[in-house]
């Protein structure tokens, strides 16, 4: 049992007694020197909903050697992320469509008795005998194998949504729901979007746009770019999609959730839509709100990804639509790759850096010590809003406290005397830390950032799902 004396909750600023009844052995790490049990002066800590980040990239199955289910919630724990949506570019990719032997990423779905892609990572835990250490729902594949040619048969995958047929299901397909549709890491393509979206209405499940496309170019058009000599992608590759997908938004009344949005043009086109009444909401990432093309001059290859970096002018205009509303929360885009593919040059590098560990640290460092929103707001961005997105309820801790602990001069919430112990999801933040991040002692197979050797502000210090510790870093 570990009781954390006078913490302040975060949204209402109550000093109280968190007694967590201790960790989930199964589930639970923890850094050197980190306290697990006992008593700990926590005054200099905060309590709030668990992390969600609706978009990340484990790469398993068919690339673990970039991430595993294993690696990347160990990573998303140490982030203070209790629930994630795992994107449908997996291999094979999340389509629904039976596993073949010889396809791409077979051999790991295939070892694993399972039929296809959404099976394997649904029973993850039991076939390969763990408890990982983050909640997850899947997100499946707009066309089939992504390739952009032909939608999903809803068919090959409605059974795997929440409330359809639940009786029927075991307990770890009720626990990793299909819960939303995209072909991340490219726009659905004008000729299927039409059924796309009638699949989407059909089955209730809301579109995850990655709004971009193009054919050509390395990084953001623009004097970086003409500097080094590489072909440029110009910012209204953004902006056809997004204004192409509110209106299809305007006409199907179907819910588009735009990823990653860069760019000043598609923020004034999203608030538009918005003070419509259009069912539009956006995240963006970290990298777009700490970072601007310039980067890629210092940072190479860990600056490389998709969408670029974008002006300077645009990165300001992203923490403007953050600071006005017009962001809706804040995803990593969790992109693991191998050190020897980002060696291969920046015209030949993939795409993406990973951002789970160090997300709340450098969006702190930007948006909070900046002065553009508050701690309580930041917190809402990365906790309560992508829950609601994902169709999930965030902890309510007032709401907790309000029901298990009796009225005094400084309650205690036992998570243990909770009425349903089994949902509390919670971080504990360090808001005032100061750290330096740094990629080796990362959780994360991946090292592939920027930020390392930033000074950041702010840490999660221990992550709790179903009332226990999964990990902890209190007192290292």
């Amino acid at each position: 049992m570990l009781t954390l004396h006078d913490i302040r909750v975060w949204d209402t600023g109550e000093r109280i007694d968190l007694v967590i009844p201790g960790t989930d052995s199964r589930r639970f790490f923890d850094e050197p020197g980190a306290v697990s049990e006992g008593a700990f002066d926590a005054s200099a800590l905060t309590v709030a909903p668990g992390f969600a980040d609706p978009h990340v990239h484990f790469r398993d199955p068919g690339q673990t050697y970039k991430e595993s289910m294993r690696s990347g919630c160990a990573a998303a724990a140490s982030g203070g992320y209790t629930r994630v949506l795992i994107m449908p570019n997996t291999l094979p990719a999340m389509d629904g469509k039976p596993v073949h032997a010889g396809a791409p990423g077979a051999d790991d779905v295939l070892a694993a008795q399972a039929c296809d892609t959404i099976d394997y990572l649904q029973h993850y835990d039991a076939t390969h005998d763990c408890a990982l250490p983050a909640r997850y729902d899947l997100c499946v594949c707009a066309s089939v194998d992504r390739a952009g040619a032909q939608a999903t048969d809803p068919q090959d995958w409605r059974a795997h949504l929440p409330g359809v047929a639940d009786e029927s299901k075991d307990p770890y397909q009720r626990a990793h729901p299909v819960t939303a549709i995209s072909d991340d890491g490219a726009a659905v393509p004008d000729a299927i979007l039409d059924q796309v979206l009638a699949n989407a209405k059909a089955t209730g499940l809301y579109l995850i746009e990655h709004c971009e496309h193009h054919d050509s170019g390395i990084i953001n058009e623009g004097p970086v770019s003409h500097k080094l000599g590489v072909p440029g992608i110009p910012e209204d590759t953004e902006l056809r999609i997004v204004t192409r997908d509110i209106e299809a938004a305007r006409r199907t009344g179907v819910h588009i959730h735009f990823q990653h949005v860069s760019t000043a043009g598609s923020f004034e086109a999203i608030r538009a839509a918005k003070a419509e009444g259009l069912p539009i909401t956006c995240e963006t990432a970290p990298h777009y709100i700490a970072l601007s093309d310039e980067a890629i001059l210092t940072y190479g290859v860990m600056a490389k990804m998709n969408p670029p970096l974008r002006s300077e002018a645009d990165r300001r205009a992203t923490v403007a639509a953050i600071a006005d509303g017009t962001v809706d929360l804040i995803a990593t885009d969790h992109a693991p790759h191998a050190q020897s593919e980002k060696d291969a040059g920046l015209e030949e590098a993939p795409n993406g850096i990973i951002g789970l560990e160090c997300a709340y640290g450098v969006c702190h460092r930007v948006l909070v010590d900046g002065g553009f929103i508050s701690e309580q707001r930041l917190i809402e961005l990365m906790s309560a809003a992508p829950e609601h997105l994902m169709g999930h309820a965030p902890t309510d801790i007032a709401g907790l406290l309000n029901t298990s602990a009796r009225c005094a001069t400084k309650r205690t919430l036992d998570l243990a005397a909770v009425e349903h112990p089994e949902t509390a999801d919670l971080v504990i933040l360090d808001t005032s830390r100061h750290w330096t991040v740094d990629k080796n002692r990362f959780h994360s197979k991946a090292r592939n950032t920027p930020f390392d050797g930033w000074q950041v502000t702010g840490l999660p210090v221990a992550t709790i799902i179903g009332s226990k510790l999964v990990f902890s870093r209190i007192g290292a």
